[in-house]
């Protein structure tokens, strides 16, 4: 992630600094200023922090401490400037939210939300919402409903990203897991929404909350699916995506994947060893037995083998078809194996199992030299 790392830099701090001070005549960033310059071996999320930081001693200098009213007339008083803009505006949102939280008039707390509805165009404040989130999930959210109506689809799409359960890079607000009914409302209101932004937001966050509430899930597609625009199966299937993938009965009849007689041959694979970096091939057949059409969503897992000598498995997604009586169809796929940061590859047994409508077939094994 080092370059990532590298989005709120020496040079993107100064630009910030340079905005801030024409919008604040008079207002030193000195802090701000020396944060940008000390940011060497951190972390996208530690640079975030170490900036806000040096914003909040330039503003307690400016305003007096937890003086919320002063940033947010700074930081809307930027907006002006076409060039407040980009990953310096998260350690911005942060330091409005941390000014909020601490304040003692209660509707900083509104304002704060107001505030990053309007920031949001510049870069996202699904991140910062976080906090306010967790500090009082109930009032946070009733706002968070009404930017589902408003006429800008990045404000539309915080509605969304901003309260998913597990977003990335996100903290956690653990109201968000113990009541998945919380959101439902904001994606009901969203899940035809004109703008793919909003909508892929909508099925990622629907795929969020199968994690750990998969029912809640199923009754909202289904709602869903008998109040279809043209994009709502798009929606509904990426959303059911991993449901689909840990063979869910209810998510697979959602999507029409019946239970269906078949005859299935095993993986053939094209070799019996991958030697990294290298692709693994196979092929098979797969025929209807039976008197009706099938509807298949034809998935395949690897099982690889861990550094401890067991394995783990992972469900990839390969093909849906529809096979009517007596037809069969040859299915083939590669499969990359790569040492990467998300996955480390080690050697030794691995397999790869077909998974059709659910049901698995046997393992077809191989192995793997590192």
């Amino acid at each position: 992630m080092g370059a990532m790392n590298e989005l709120i830099d020496h040079a993107a701090v100064d630009r910030l600094v340079r905005v801030l001070t024409d919008t604040a005549s008079g207002g030193a960033w000195s802090n701000a200023s020396s944060a940008g310059a000390s940011l060497r071996n951190l972390s996208l999320r530690e640079r975030t922090d170490h900036v806000s930081r040096g914003l909040l001693a330039d503003l307690a200098a400016a305003g007096g401490p937890g003086d919320y009213p002063t940033a947010a007339r700074v930081f809307r008083g930027a907006l002006r400037d076409p060039g407040f803009t980009g990953w310096t505006l998260w350690p911005v949102t942060e330091t409005a939210v941390t000014l909020a939280l601490e304040s003692s008039a209660s509707a900083d707390f509104e304002d704060c939300l107001q505030l990053l509805a309007e920031l949001t165009p510049r870069l996202t404040g699904e991140f910062a919402i976080r906090r306010l989130l967790a500090a009082d999930l109930d009032r946070a959210l009733a706002v968070v409903l009404t930017w589902t109506a408003h006429p800008d689809e990045h404000v539309r799409r915080l509605a969304s990203e901003g309260t998913r359960p597990y977003l990335p890079w996100a903290v956690r607000v653990p109201g968000l897991i113990q009541r998945p009914e919380a959101t439902v409302p904001i994606l009901d209101a969203l899940y035809r929404d004109p703008h793919e932004y909003v909508r892929r937001s909508v099925a990622n966050h629907l795929n969020d909350l199968a994690r750990h509430a998969p029912e809640t899930v199923l009754a909202a597609a289904a709602a869903w699916t008998g109040a279809a625009d043209a994009n709502t199966p798009w929606v509904v299937r990426h959303g059911l995506r991993t449901l689909v993938k840990k063979a869910h009965p209810g998510a697979l009849a959602l999507q029409g994947f019946a239970p269906a007689s078949l005859s299935v041959t095993p993986p053939r694979l094209d070799r019996d060893t991958v030697a990294l970096p290298a692709d693994l091939s196979f092929e098979f057949e797969v025929s209807n037995t039976g008197a009706e059409p099938a509807r298949l969503a034809v998935d395949y897992v690897v099982h690889y083998m861990k550094a401890n000598g067991s394995q783990s498995e992972k469900v990839f997604k390969l093909a849906a078809l529809t096979l009517n009586p007596g037809e069969t169809r040859t299915v083939s796929k590669r499969h990359a194996f790569r040492q990467m940061t998300t996955r480390v590859h080690h050697p030794g047994s691995h397999a790869l199992e077909l998974q059709i409508n659910g049901v698995r077939y046997a393992p077809t094994p191989f192995l793997v030299e590192v």
